[in-house]
């Protein structure tokens, strides 16, 4: 069950990060923020940032093997990612309708499961 709780609120966490990291792209798009400088960019996003950690921080703690969890510290990194390409490219095929996933992509997608996979192997 820790497991599940941790990918749950990595999924989370990794939500709000790529709305931090990327989201500001599309500010040019809304009404609001078109005319914002870099430095309300950096605030925003930073705000934004601020709730990846109250998820991110929570779910590296619950997972983690010394906590009791079920992941060690190279496991728990390898979920991060393998979870952050998964909400980045959902993210980017929702909000940047412009993009083209390629066949390159799907090759490092597969090349990422199959880190995943060695890194879990006993």
């Amino acid at each position: 069950m820790r497991g599940f709780y941790t990918i749950l609120l990595l999924i989370l966490s990794n939500t709000f990060m790529t709305f931090a990291w990327y989201g500001h792209l599309k500010f040019k798009e809304m009404k609001w923020f078109e005319n914002l400088g870099i430095i309300a960019i950096v605030l925003i996003s930073w705000g934004i940032a601020l709730f990846e950690y109250t998820f991110q921080v929570p779910a590296n703690r619950i997972g983690f093997k010394e906590n009791g969890g079920p992941f060690s510290l190279v496991e728990l990194k390898v979920v991060q990612e393998a979870v952050t390409l998964v909400v980045f490219t959902i993210f980017t095929l929702v909000f940047f309708k412009n993009e083209v996933l390629r066949w390159n992509h799907f090759i490092g997608f597969i090349f990422l499961v199959l880190a995943v996979y060695f890194i879990f192997k006993k």
